[in-house]
């Protein structure tokens, strides 16, 4: 599932770059831009965004202050900052993180990551029939799609659920989940290897031998991923 991001910043110029900065480390989608606290207030709802990037030094209301009435509905926050000095304030009002300015992809990535472990679930359900079974997300290799229903393998088990691969990418919460083909999800963690294709797609070699096709479109993500 992406990260649903809201970007908050004064500065029109800053918004961008760091807007460009989740495009370029995917896993994320921006769903507004604002330039004040006040004007992020109508986002800031869980069912609407997964965290908040603020800034501090905004006008009519600030960062902190925004940071309090996101932490009230439980929506986690990210300071990126110019301004060290209110780093200690911002954690009393439950900041994730707190990232100085000039930002740069690797302590933005590593702040996301720190928010996507704490909000993805540790199980999830999968609806076969008359039956439902709670997997653990941490056992989760992939999930293929064979045209009817989709089966999902973890722990060394093979899982059938009545769910459409869509809904099963957007229950996994994490960045360590990717879709690579329109029939494949794949846990990153548990690729073995990958087996180039005259298509310029790839097999993805998982550790239990199982190929998973990725397709042209997502294989360059897969090698940004993997540092290929």
């Amino acid at each position: 599932m992406k990260l649903r991001v809201l970007v908050v910043d004064d500065e029109k110029m800053a918004r961008r770059r760091v807007v460009r900065l989740l495009e370029s480390l995917g896993g994320c989608e921006v769903v507004a831009e604002c330039r004040s606290g006040e004007e992020a207030l109508r986002w800031l709802h869980p069912e609407h965004v997964d965290v908040a990037l603020l800034d501090i030094d905004m006008p009519d209301m600030s960062g902190l202050q925004t940071a309090e009435v996101a932490s009230s509905r439980d929506v986690p926050v990210i300071f990126l900052t110019a301004h060290e000095e209110h780093a200690v304030e911002a954690f009393a009002r439950g900041a994730a993180h707190y990232l100085l300015k000039p930002i740069d992809a690797p302590r933005l990535e590593a702040a996301l990551s720190r928010v996507r472990r704490a909000t993805s679930p540790e199980r999830i359900a999968l609806t076969a029939r008359d039956e439902v079974f709670l997997v653990e997300v941490a056992e989760i290799s992939h999930a293929l799609y064979d045209g009817q229903l989709v089966s999902v393998f973890a722990g060394g088990r093979e899982f059938l659920s009545e769910s459409s691969l869509q809904d099963l990418e957007n229950k996994l919460a994490g960045g360590d989940f990717l879709r690579v083909h329109r029939r494949a999800l794949i846990h990153v963690a548990f690729v073995d290897r990958l087996r180039s294709l005259p298509s310029g797609g790839y097999l993805a070699l998982m550790r239990d031998g199982a190929e998973v096709p990725v397709s042209r479109q997502s294989a360059r993500a897969l090698r940004k991923r993997f540092d290929v």
